[in-house]
C-alpha cells in the first residue's frame, strides 16, 4: 500500500526548474502545484518524449474508469459479458454522486450503456454496477483491478473502487495511465472506438462527452477526463499525426481549460520533437480502425470489424453560462471579458433582447460542457461573481 502522506511530495526545485526550461509559458502554472504531474510518449514503441513527475503517486480521479473499461474489455474479448447482458443497479451503486446516468435502484442498463456511460459522461453509477458485475462487489471489484494493472506493468496503481470517487488510498502515476491507455489502444482496438464517441442517446436525452479535446485537437481520438477536490483536473488524450501516435497523460491541473490547454501544448511539442509536421486532421490511424463520432448504444464487436463510420453532427449543441445582463453592449462585453478572465473557459458572447421596448444585453460564456459550465459557475462565485449555466437546448437556465 502506498501510504498517503507521499501523494503531494512537492517536486525538487531543479527538477521544477529544468521542466520549466524544457516546457515553455504553457506549463508554468501547473508545474508551480506539488500535485502537478505530466508524460509524453510515443504509443507504439512506449518511448517517454518528455516528463515530469511521471512516477509520483497521484489521485486518479475518473482516470480510474479507464482501468474499469480495460477490465469490461477483456471480460467482452473473452465471452464472459455481452455488449447487450443487463447490468443491475444495486443500492450501491444507485447512491453513487453526480456526474451520473441517474438510474434508480432495481433498474438495469446494458453493459453497452455503461460503457458509453463512462466514456462521455464519466457517470460514477454506471462504473459502480459495472465493477459489481464483473466482481461480485465493488470492494473485491478493486482487488481485481490492482492485479490486472500490476500484470500490465502499472506498479504504482492501487484501485479500491470502480469510478474513482475519492479514496485517500486510490492512487496511480502519470506513466501507470500511459501504459494503460497504450494498452487500451493496441489490446483493444476495437473497443478504442468507444472513447472518440462526442455523445450518445440515453433513454430519451442526449449525453454528451466531456473530453473536449475531441473537437479541439486535431487528430485527438480519446481517452478520458477526470476531477476530484483532491485530485485537480487530469486528463489522457491520444492523438494520431502521419504515422506517429502519441499519448499525453495530465495530472493535478488548476482548471479544466488549463489541463486542456497544457495537454495541446505538449501533444505538439511531442509531434515537433517526432519531426512531425503540424496538420488539420490526422492522415493515419495506426491499425485503429475509422472511429465512430455518434453513437446511439449500437454495438461494437469482433464479429463486425469494418463498422462504417457515422456522420458527425455538424454543430453540436453546447452549454453556456450566462454572467449578468447590462443596459450597454459595452458593458455586457467587458463582464463576459472579465468573466472568461477568472473561469479561463469558454467564448464571449453577447446577446441583445428587447422586452417592451427596453433593450438589455446578456454577458455570457459559450461552448462549454454541462460539467464545465458548473466549474465555470463555481470559480465565478468564488469571486462573487453572478453566474448561470444555460442549457444547449432553447437557451434554458439550468437549475444547479
Amino acid at each position: 500500500m502506498i501510504a498517503g502522506r507521499r501523494l503531494f511530495r512537492p517536486a525538487a526545485l531543479g527538477l521544477m526548474a529544468l521542466a520549466l526550461c524544457f516546457l515553455g509559458g504553457a506549463a508554468r502554472a501547473q508545474i508551480g502545484s506539488a500535485r502537478y504531474s505530466s508524460i509524453v510518449i510515443e504509443a507504439q514503441s512506449g518511448n517517454i518524449i518528455s516528463a515530469v513527475n511521471q512516477d509520483e503517486p497521484r489521485y486518479p480521479a475518473s482516470l480510474t474508469k479507464l482501468m474499469t473499461l480495460y477490465m469490461a474489455f477483456e471480460a467482452l474479448r473473452d465471452r464472459r459479458i455481452t455488449l447487450d447482458q443487463l447490468v443491475p443497479i444495486s443500492p450501491h451503486a444507485a447512491s453513487m454522486i453526480p456526474t451520473k446516468l441517474g438510474v434508480r435502484p432495481g433498474a438495469r442498463l446494458t453493459v453497452e450503456e455503461a460503457i458509453l456511460g463512462m466514456v462521455t459522461l464519466s457517470a460514477n453509477d454506471a462504473a459502480a454496477a459495472l465493477g459489481e458485475l464483473l466482481g461480485g462487489d465493488e470492494t473485491r471489484f478493486g482487488q481485481m483491478m490492482t492485479l490486472r494493472a500490476r500484470a500490465l506493468g502499472m506498479s504504482r496503481s492501487v484501485f479500491h473502487n470502480a469510478s474513482g470517487l475519492p479514496d485517500p488510498d486510490q492512487v496511480s502515476t502519470a506513466r501507470d495511465m500511459a501504459t494503460l491507455a497504450r494498452r487500451l489502444i493496441y489490446d483493444f482496438p476495437q473497443q478504442y472506438q468507444y472513447f472518440s464517441v462526442p455523445n450518445f442517446r440515453f433513454r430519451n436525452r442526449t449525453i454528451f462527452s466531456h473530453d473536449h479535446m475531441l473537437e479541439r485537437y486535431p487528430g485527438a481520438d480519446g481517452l478520458k477526463t477526470g476531477y476530484t477536490v483532491a485530485s485537480g483536473f487530469n486528463l489522457v488524450t491520444s492523438a494520431v499525426r502521419g504515422n506517429v501516435r502519441l499519448v499525453g497523460v495530465v495530472m493535478g491541473a488548476a482548471r479544466a481549460g488549463e489541463r486542456d490547454l497544457h495537454m495541446v501544448a505538449l501533444l505538439d511539442q511531442g509531434f515537433e520533437r517526432m519531426d512531425v509536421p503540424a496538420a488539420r486532421q490526422a492522415t493515419a490511424s495506426l491499425r485503429i480502425p475509422a472511429f465512430i463520432p455518434a453513437a446511439q448504444a449500437t454495438p461494437i464487436s469482433a464479429a463486425n470489424p469494418a463498422l462504417p463510420p457515422r456522420p458527425r453532427p455538424q454543430t453540436l449543441p453546447r452549454w453556456s453560462v450566462q454572467v449578468g445582463a447590462f443596459a450597454t453592449e459595452n458593458a455586457a462585453r467587458q463582464a463576459a471579458a472579465a468573466a472568461r478572465r477568472v473561469a479561463n473557459d469558454g467564448d464571449i458572447r453577447v446577446e441583445s433582447v428587447t422586452i417592451k421596448r427596453k433593450t438589455t444585453f446578456r454577458a455570457q460564456l459559450t461552448g462549454m460542457s454541462q460539467s464545465d459550465a458548473v466549474n465555470a459557475c463555481a470559480a465565478l462565485a468564488k469571486r462573487k461573481m453572478a453566474c448561470q449555466p444555460v442549457r444547449p437546448d432553447n437557451g434554458q437556465v439550468a437549475s444547479r
